[in-house]
């Protein structure tokens, strides 16, 4: 990554300019706007779309990336977005359901952060921010997360010479506000791009599969037939499908029966009835370093999430099709079928991901 060294170059100015907790003796710095490119590792991705005229700089990810580390975003000083993005975890939080500031429980699982730059249909499980700019600022006021406001933030982040420092660097003045904040931490969560996994490995003719994890494979990318057993796949690749093994879209997944929906997901921002109990397909990658699993974190481990679809879908009236026609038979999966399918997708773990030191705390 050509911007790696920059990043850094920047990142020890930063902090050496100015310790972050050092809020009264720190003397402000000649600084100015800093506008140079950053460059996005994408090894086999394709470039992401983003809007027209939209850059990233070095300067605005390296104060997204503060900002995403800050626990003063929170009402207690106590957590940050790190808090339920852990990057041990493949920036997720393996509870089932997150515990805020104040000590209150969320209600869905949180969703691990990943490859957002080539999300272009909504954000958080059910998509209700439009995008990664307005998502990065709701946890920050919603009252079972940081439960703070925007405006407490700004001062606080006031206080601290560092930050003024760093807004000007990347907007060319100290004036701190929402919208900056959000596209800070939009573009930082950008940069974080899991591409090398064994399997991009594999696919480059760097790695090989086992013969398990080859099986597995199979299966994933071969369709459910019905009519001919011998040859009927798991049919993964339906909505787990692509450089990212997703597929951008919202489906209900045959978790529930319609009388047995606590949550109907989609249905809450489109009000469509088409919609309930749909929720966003999420990546496969570093799945296995990211349980529990669905939007209400039911499942622990790859072993159930299979189980599910082998033979655990409910019917409801917006079950996807694909799903519903699996049904009758259900996958037909044998045991070993099952292990080597989750043999496959631990090959989609990308250590460098949870390790790279880009992505850490600045602090």
């Amino acid at each position: 990554m050509k911007s790696t060294f920059q990043f850094i170059v920047v990142l020890a100015i930063v902090l050496s300019s100015c310790k972050k907790d050092d809020e009264v003796a720190c003397e402000p710095e000649s600084v100015t706007l800093d506008e140079t490119p950053y460059e996005l590792n994408l090894g086999s991705f394709p470039p992401p779309i983003t809007p027209e005229g939209f850059q990233l700089t070095i300067a605005k990810v390296a104060l997204g990336r503060m900002l995403f580390y800050e626990q003063k975003l929170s009402s207690l000083n106590n957590q940050s977005c790190a808090s339920c993005h852990s990057q041990a975890n493949g920036f997720s939080d393996i509870n089932q359901f997150s515990e805020g500031s104040e000590g209150d429980v969320g209600d869905r699982q949180a969703m691990a952060v990943m490859n957002l730059a080539w999300n272009n249909n909504g954000f958080f499980w059910d998509g209700r921010s439009p995008s990664l700019a307005h998502q990065s600022l709701q946890p920050i006021i919603n009252p079972l997360e940081m439960a703070e406001s925007h405006a407490n933030v700004i001062t606080k982040l006031n206080e601290i010479q560092g930050y003024k420092n760093q807004f000007i660097r990347a907007y060319g003045n100290e004036e701190i506000t929402p919208l900056k904040m959000g596209q800070a931490m939009e573009q930082f969560m950008m940069t974080m791009v899991s591409n090398n996994s064994k399997y991009d490995k594999f696919l480059a003719g760097q790695a090989e599969l086992s013969d398990s994890e080859e099986r597995g494979r199979l299966l994933f990318f071969s369709e459910y037939n019905e009519f001919f057993p011998e040859d009927s796949g798991a049919d993964c690749e339906h909505c787990h499908g692509g450089f990212n093994f997703e597929n951008d879209l919202y489906m209900n997944n045959g978790l529930d029966e319609e009388s047995d929906f606590t949550d109907v997901g989609r249905f809450n921002v489109t009000g469509l009835e088409e919609d309930r109990a749909k929720f966003k397909v999420t990546t496969l990658r570093n799945i296995e370093l990211t349980p529990p699993y669905m939007h209400d974190g039911r499942f622990q481990t790859l072993e159930e999430v299979v189980s599910h679809y082998d033979e655990g879908i409910e019917i409801s009236p917006t079950l996807d099709p694909a799903l519903l026609a699996t049904t009758s038979t259900g996958l037909m999966l044998t045991v070993e079928d099952k292990t080597d399918l989750v043999n496959f997708l631990k090959t989609l773990s990308d250590e460098t991901f949870i390790s790279n030191p880009d992505f850490s705390s600045p602090f």
